[in-house]
């Protein structure tokens, strides 16, 4: 999957990965509500992506 994101992919998902972990050091219960509001877009981004390419008969 690493290798499919590229180098700015993977930057991003460390910056991702690392602004999750500074809220989470001031406070938790914000910071799994921010992982979920990410987690829930990224679902609706994907879904979104495959009926594209189903649409023009890529999937």
């Amino acid at each position: 999957m690493l290798d499919r994101l590229g180098t700015v992919g993977i930057v991003g998902l460390l910056l991702l990965v690392g602004g999750i972990a500074l809220v989470a050091y001031a406070d938790p219960v914000v910071a799994a509500g921010i992982a979920l509001v990410i987690a829930g877009t990224g679902l609706v981004v994907k879904g979104l992506a495959t009926n594209l390419l189903r649409q023009f008969g890529f999937a």
